[in-house]
């Protein structure tokens, strides 16, 4: 894999689950342990539960709202910000993210987090991982209205966060997410081929798979 040419970078942008952080937690939050809770709720068994909850995740796929705690505890009548207090505990870092941050701010790059996750969601995640020290920017898709599949997340973020697209390296684990910062011009994209350390690996399609954080921070010392 080509090394990244970090000379034509200033600005690095980075979602937070799958990328920053580990999608296990989120993967069992949202196929598991909530097809539990809601099952209990409802005195159903967990398969109807999963029928049930399947394809109503999915009517709302790429939107603000399949991101949002609000919607979802309305939804589903379930106390969906203390469930995920109770799980939290499964919220980790992918390998050398944090020395990955770190290497970014030594390197003079300037980082943001861009995530569609609730601002909820991304308060209990910033309790268990301590990012936040090495971030210029921390900004919820929630902020704006828009997620970051729609070109309006990105122009609301240009205004906030200024950033020339040509020199910006932009790291997801979405191909839908990857492709909205294309369409907007972002030059530097790379996808997560793992974002979740117990799941498979995924095809990245027309991106470049970013490769483990140790490299990337090998590259940027030298």
């Amino acid at each position: 894999m080509p090394p990244l040419p970090w000379s034509e970078i200033d600005t690095v942008l980075l979602d937070m689950d799958g990328t920053l952080l580990d999608l296990h937690f989120d993967n069992h939050f949202w196929l598991h342990y909530l097809h539990q809770r809601y099952a209990q709720q409802h005195n159903l068994s967990v398969d109807a539960a999963r029928e049930h909850l399947t394809p109503l995740l999915a009517r709302y796929a790429g939107t603000l709202e399949w991101y949002c705690v609000e919607f979802w505890t309305e939804q589903l009548q379930l106390p969906i910000r203390a469930m995920k207090q109770e799980q939290s505990a499964r919220i980790a870092p992918r390998p050398q993210a944090l020395e990955f941050l770190q290497a970014l701010k030594q390197a003079g790059k300037r980082v943001a987090l861009i995530t569609n996750a609730h601002r909820y969601s991304l308060e209990v995640k910033l309790e268990r991982v301590a990012m936040a020290p090495w971030l210029d920017a921390i900004i919820s898709s929630h902020d704006y209205g828009y997620p970051k599949e729609d070109q309006q997340f990105w122009q609301h973020l240009q205004r906030q966060f200024a950033f020339a697209p040509q020199r910006t390296l932009f790291i997801d684990d979405s191909l839908a997410v990857l492709r909205s910062a294309a369409t907007y011009g972002i030059e530097h994209l790379r996808c997560v081929a793992k974002p979740d350390s117990t799941g498979a690996i995924k095809d990245c399609a027309e991106f470049m798979d970013i490769g483990p954080f140790a490299n990337i921070c090998q590259q940027l010392q030298h």
